[in-house]
């Protein structure tokens, strides 16, 4: 790598992108080969001696201390104590070195801000200064986007185009084609541990994608028109409030019908994480209803409403989704693992639930080493397609995805699609819940907008994307109905004309 240069390495979930870094961040230790810095070979006993070599790590899942402030979080590692005092922790220095790093790099963090009351987007800047106060020349970014929202991404891209244009090298490992092309000066692609090509950012994405799977891939969902039949899902009047109890959903009704893909989309922190956790019973709701084939199911317990016919992708997996220290195969059966063939009350039977195992990792391409290996030692797409494959692997009324792509790579996703497909055409109820405008307009058969905690308009999957876009700036038409496409048997508005959210412009002219 060359100084000022952002270096792209694509490849599938499990393809070795992150082992690959965690060596050259001297995390892991190499069995053959050397690493070369400046032409000279590079012995890592640890990360220490990484960074005293001028090589800083983003790692995916962020190693901060939850309960400190980014001060403090900097200091870790390079503590300076005041007048050589032991004990005595120099903390004005720290924030004094958080503000020149985010002043010189536009990374604008508070220095006493806590970090477990800080957005995801906000702490991987934390994570960068860190890196920066330690005077690195080469930066790993592993994964950087897979969950931050497109707002914060192209904030990222902005900070990585500024750390060039400052001598810096950047390694960007990835597999969001879209990003590499916009930012990458070179791409390295790798599968299953090899290097198997390089490319341009001239590159199509089609060529691209076929590099890092070792075949084509179609980057559109096929499908055909959806036959919806009797609703499944009724929300109607819905308010809940977020963890802060600050009103996130504001009187949302919604219907998804059986054999129907209802998509979610909006800028994230407009109130779809609250309402999908108040119909999974998450969390509690304020007013409104909610039923499931008419029987009313607000109140529930998460696992009554499992148990009713509901499969749930979390929108965070490492929270909400899977319990990392378990097995492959313990977290396949998670929400079924006291009922046959698995188990009854508390006896397990083991035999079941590994074979079940085989066969969901081979049917789902899960990159293990085994069934048996803890689940929180994969990569984050294949943690993900664990969860795909124990939610789909069961008869359902309704599916509810929330972020079902986040941190997956380009075939792991024609696959999750092509899924969510299936399940519609059996005739389950989805609903989808992303962030990525493509993924939804890409799957639904109708897109509902959510602003500020309400649906301010539902649109067909062939509406503009402008149009999409300034509903989801909360921008509505004059005088225009919000129901757009609606499925037979839905209300033509299905969530009421298109009043402007509380707060929120109800034209171009008041925005």
């Amino acid at each position: 790598m060359e100084p000022g240069e952002i270096h792209a390495l694509l490849g599938e979930n499990g393809a070795g992108k992150s082992t690959l870094m965690n060596v050259l961040y001297g995390l892991y230790q190499p069995d053959e080969g050397e690493i070369l810095v400046d032409g000279q070979p590079l012995k890592l006993k640890g990360p220490s001696d990484a960074i005293a070599a001028g090589i800083g790590m983003v790692h995916q899942h962020f190693m901060l201390v939850p309960v400190f402030t980014v001060a403090e979080n900097i200091m870790l590692g390079a503590e300076q104590v005041k007048g050589g005092l032991a004990g005595f922790l120099d903390r004005r220095r720290a924030r004094r070195e958080v503000a020149e790093v985010s002043e010189r790099y536009n990374l604008r963090v508070d220095p006493d801000a806590v970090i477990e009351d800080l957005p995801v987007g906000i702490q991987q800047r934390v994570e960068i200064v860190k890196a920066l106060t330690r005077d690195v020349d080469l930066l790993i970014l592993d994964e950087p986007t897979a969950v931050l929202t497109p707002q914060e991404t192209e904030e990222l891209l902005t900070v990585m185009r500024s750390l060039k244009a400052a001598g810096k090298s950047i390694v960007f490992i990835t597999h969001k084609l879209g990003e590499v092309k916009a930012i990458a000066d070179r791409i390295t692609v790798i599968r299953r541990g090899k290097t198997v090509g390089t490319a341009s950012p001239e590159a199509s994405r089609d060529e691209l994608a076929a590099l890092m799977v070792g075949r084509s891939v179609r980057l559109t969902v096929d499908k055909v028109p959806a036959t919806p039949g009797r609703p499944v899902l009724e929300v109607s009047g819905l308010v809940v409030d977020d963890d802060r109890h600050i009103r996130a959903v504001d009187g949302v009704d919604l219907t998804v019908h059986a054999g129907e893909v209802l998509g979610v989309a909006g800028v994230q922190g407009n109130g779809q994480t609250e309402l999908i956790e108040a119909i999974m019973g998450l969390r509690p709701t304020l007013a409104g209803t909610v039923t499931l084939d008419g029987q009313p199911v607000h109140g529930w317990s998460t696992k009554k409403v499992l148990r009713a016919g509901v499969g749930y992708v979390p929108e965070d997996r490492s929270v909400d989704g899977l319990v990392k220290e378990f097995s492959v195969a313990e977290n396949l059966v998670l929400d079924i693992y006291d009922r046959p063939p698995f188990g009854k009350g508390l006896a397990l039977k083991p035999d079941a639930i590994a074979t079940s195992a085989k066969e969901r990792i081979e049917q789902f391409d899960v990159r293990t080493s085994s069934a048996e290996a803890p689940v929180g030692t994969l990569s984050g797409g294949n943690q993900q397609k664990v969860i795909v494959a124990r939610e789909l692997s069961r008869p359902l009324k309704l599916f509810i995805a929330a972020q079902p792509t986040r941190g997956v790579d380009v075939g792991s996703i024609e696959f999750i699609h092509s899924r969510v497909i299936r399940e519609r055409d059996v005739g389950t109820a989805v609903m989808v819940v992303s962030s990525e405008l493509d993924e939804v307009i890409g799957l639904a058969d109708r897109i509902a907008v959510m602003y500020r905690g309400r649906v301010i308009g539902i649109v067909g999957p062939d509406t503009p994307r402008e149009e999409i876009g300034l509903l989801m700036a909360g921008i509505t038409p004059d005088a225009a109905p919000a129901g757009g496409a609606t499925a037979p048997g839905a209300a033509a508005t299905d969530g009421g004309t298109a009043a402007p959210a509380a707060g929120g412009p109800a034209n171009e002219d008041e925005a």
